[in-house]
């Protein structure tokens, strides 16, 4: 069947026009309907029940109600802010929903389907069984069905199957969910639908905010999992120790019990840790970034390699034709003369430069007939690429030419062409592509070709041949027409963005499907290091250590395949390089979903937004540096209330086997627990945990965070004890005071980790250090704070000793701080 080029084609016999209306709702009333949730956050029901209820407040509660029945209720504080700490976490939790819900309808992508002989956009919950999906370049299949058009269609199962090659689909073959188009077009008719379809689960849980694959998280399970086979031995023995010691006073042997069960429990860190992931997700949203997988913010802190597609990531989606350039016309018989382009109106226009009027001017003279062959090329594809859409938008249709046969654009081959029937009545197949794919090697053209290539432009071959579009090679016998020169428009951040990742060692590397030259211009017109070496990657080793060397070694690639995309990142990865991958066309797919993380162009391809762990919904570059502040910010800011807390941990632990082993009463009230956490490390925690942190984020988070909390721990812990024994041996009934005295101890020793931790110091950490102490002198000199707490200081001696102590444990704090610096393992 043909038709006029410039027309919509006819609807052809037999082309199904979709489901009518009435079909449509009595689908729906059998419940025949595409119902399965595209989530991209846990529900309100989960995140409530993963907040509460948590061994940790099963513990807390207990330990609570118990001191209800035994105990005064300032003894109780602690669970009051448990149920705060939950209340909050919930809160922040339903936020960061909120955020990526919203969000999440903003990106989901809306699948064209054929209703009543209309074309109309619908959600994927509004697709029925029996409904005809239209399908494009760039689509990703979200239901399973049977292929019912099909014009030189062509899909990508490799997510669902591994096979790297497309599958060229023709009517009655099966269209799998889950896979995605890389070239042509069709529809097909939905044979399965919501949770029956075969990738269901994969479309729910590829926009899922997970929790899965984070270092930080199971860094901080497994230290959890530590705490709690020491948490019960400890408890136990410290239960047994305190009944014997208080034998006469069984209320007072449980208070101290509960005192020192309570801060083994490092409860505020999972909270701040889900905090902080949460108030990240809200911050990236209001720059329009879509977090897909939670774990995203932390991978892309880690990041110390950057692949880029050059188009769509440092130059906008659009482009302009620049020039176009007659080659040696063809004789009659399709042979040419062997020469170069025909002389230009005027020299090529340096990159950047204004688009020349001589554009309109090509459809005269030596350029007419590649003028005119352009336009019905570009009316050919109903779902244009940016280079097809600049022609498209220079070239008007010509009438009197007829198409016999179109083959769309493909990524891995680099053309697509069309058999056409001119006015004269003669037939013949043009191409238009990669002039070095299309040329041969030494070619005349190809000498033009790199001149502009050189330029930063793009270049585009126009060539003719006899040979059918369904040979092995198309591209037999073509003769040169004419080059097409498109210009790109360069995204104003770029520059910036890319100097922000050398400032932050981390090395970008441009991996595109473009010549190597005009790839090359680009990313030197942006200072990129490197980019004066681009490599072209029809001459990359296909040996897998040598394909790392050069990947390491150079900066820019040009005629990447999709495949080779994906080499070399897991070619980088085998190197031990956390390696990020953007881009927006379905030729990024495979590397996005290797690479550690994917982030894509919200105006992307609907298969990169599905397989990407971050979408840029605003398509601004710039936004990247803002995600791995985000992601450092968190990493770091974790690490550093991890320390506070595992510190108290440890000495918790240590001071309740010293309490054991000397069978002395414990000697904190639960009270005193609560204000000496509260001081030292769930208000600055809280603080420090969403503070700016620049520092990349580096693996060994367990390692490092032990290697600090487990001596400086011991220091807190051993210093109150000592502190304890000598204000006992003053006066060994005044529980009181020697309680105060071993408290002041404490805080002090807690005080001086809290502000190494803090480092380094700026003017508002060393206010949030002083607010800290000046608040815990608040409570020791106001009376009703005394009694609250009881908290009272007799005479010069003990304080003084607890001081003195606090400062010898301060001066080892130090040398531990300064030990772990020199061996960078701090």
């Amino acid at each position: 069947m043909t038709a006029p080029a410039g027309t919509a084609p006819p609807s052809p016999p037999g082309r199904h026009p979709g489901l009518t209306s009435a079909e449509v709702a009595e689908r729906v009333a059998r419940g025949d309907v595409n119902d399965v949730p595209v989530r991209s956050s846990r529900s309100t029901q989960e995140i409530v029940r993963a907040n509460v209820f948590t061994r940790f407040n099963a513990i807390i509660g207990c330990l609570f109600a118990v001191i209800m029945v035994v105990g005064p209720p300032q003894d109780g504080l602690f669970g009051f802010i448990i149920i705060a700490n939950t209340g909050i976490g919930i809160i922040q939790e339903l936020r960061a929903k909120r955020t990526l819900d919203n969000l999440a309808v903003i990106g989901e992508a809306r699948p064209r389907v054929r209703r009543g002989g209309e074309t109309v956009e619908l959600t994927n919950a509004q697709i029925v069984l029996g409904d005809l999906v239209e399908l494009g370049s760039g689509d990703k299949i979200t239901v399973d069905g049977q292929v019912a058009e099909a014009d030189s269609l062509e899909i990508d199962e490799s997510l669902l199957t591994g096979e790297a090659d497309p599958v060229l689909k023709r009517p009655g073959d099966p269209a799998l969910s889950g896979s995605f188009v890389v070239a042509g077009s069709g529809a097909f008719t939905t044979t399965r639908v919501g949770r029956e379809a075969y990738a269901a689960q994969l479309a729910e849980e590829a926009s899922r905010f997970t929790l899965v694959q984070s270092e930080l998280r199971s860094g901080i399970d497994t230290i959890l999992r530590y705490i709690t086979w020491l948490l019960f031995p400890t408890a136990l023995g410290l239960v047994l120790s305190q009944l014997y010691v208080e034998q006469h006073n069984v209320a007072e042997a449980v208070r101290r019990m509960v005192a020192g069960i309570v801060p083994m429990v490092p409860e505020g860190l999972v909270l701040l840790t889900s905090m902080a992931f949460a108030i990240g997700v809200v911050r990236l949203g209001r720059h329009q970034c879509l977090v897909q997988e939670l774990p995203a913010i932390e991978g892309l802190a880690r990041v110390d390699t950057v692949c880029l597609d050059k188009t769509g990531t440092l130059t906008e989606g659009g482009m302009d034709v620049a020039d176009l350039l007659p080659l040696a016309p063809p004789t009659p018989d399709g042979a040419a003369a062997a020469a170069g382009p025909a002389a230009p109106d005027s020299a090529p226009v340096p990159y950047g430069a204004a688009v020349p009027d001589r554009v309109a001017a090509a459809a005269d003279g030596a350029g007419g007939l590649a003028a005119q062959v352009l336009g019905v090329l570009g009316g050919a594809d109903s779902r244009p690429n940016a280079s097809l859409q600049a022609i498209i938008d220079a070239y008007p249709v010509a009438e009197g030419w007829l198409m016999l046969r179109a083959a769309p654009f493909s990524s891995a081959r680099k053309w697509s062409g069309a058999s056409l029937r001119g006015p004269d009545g003669a037939e013949a197949t043009w191409l238009l592509g990669a002039p070095d794919v299309l040329l041969t090697a030494g070619h005349p053209a190809l000498a033009e070709v790199d001149l502009l290539g050189a330029q930063g432009l793009r270049v585009l071959l126009l060539g003719r041949t006899v040979t059918t579009l369904d040979a092995p090679d198309p591209a037999a016998g073509l003769v040169p027409v004419a080059l097409v020169v498109l210009r790109q428009r360069l995204r104003p951040d770029a520059g910036h963005t890319l100097r922000y990742f050398e400032q932050q060692n981390v090395a970008a590397k441009v991996i595109s499907g473009d010549n190597a030259v005009s790839v090359g211009a680009v990313a030197g017109s942006l200072s990129l290091p490197g980019a004066e070496d681009p490599v072209d990657a029809r001459t990359l080793p296909t040996e897998a250590g040598a394909l790392a060397d050069a990947a390491e070694k150079h900066s820019v690639f040009g005629r990447v395949t999709p495949q080779q995309k994906r080499d070399l990142v897991a070619a980088l990865q085998s190197r031990g390089h956390h390696v990020a991958m953007t881009g927006d066309g379905v030729n990024d797919v495979l590397a996005l979903k290797d690479a550690d993380i994917g982030v894509a162009m919200g105006a992307g391809s609907e298969a990169t937004r599905a397989v990407a762990q971050i979408v840029l919904l605003d398509n601004r570059f710039a936004t990247l540096p803002l995600v791995v502040a985000e992601g450092r910010r968190v990493i770091g800011n974790i690490e550093r209330v991890a320390n506070l807390f595992l510190v108290k941990t440890v000495y918790s632990v240590l001071l309740a086997l010293a309490v054991i082993i000397a069978r002395v009463p414990y000697p904190f009230l639960p009270r005193h627990s609560t204000v000496l956490s509260a001081l030292t490390i769930g208000v600055p925690g809280f603080f420090l945990a969403l503070a700016p942190n620049n520092e990349r984020a580096r693996p060994g988070f367990v390692r490092r965070v032990l290697r600090f909390a487990v001596p400086a721990g011991v220091i807190c812990g051993a210093a109150s004890f000592v502190s304890y024994l000598l204000a006992r041996a003053d006066h060994a009934t005044a529980q009181v005071a020697d309680t105060s005295t071993t408290t002041l101890t404490l805080f002090l020793v807690a005080l001086w980790v809290l502000a190494i931790i803090a480092r380094p110091y700026n003017w508002w950490r060393i206010t949030l250090v002083l607010a800290m102490g000046g608040a815990f002198a608040v409570v020791l000199i106001t009376p009703w704070l005394q009694r609250f707490f009881q908290l009272r200081l007799d005479g010069y001696r003990d304080p003084w000793t607890g001081v003195a102590v606090a400062l010898v444990a301060g001066v080892l704090l130090e040398l531990v701080w300064r030990w772990l610096r020199r061996t960078g393992e701090d």
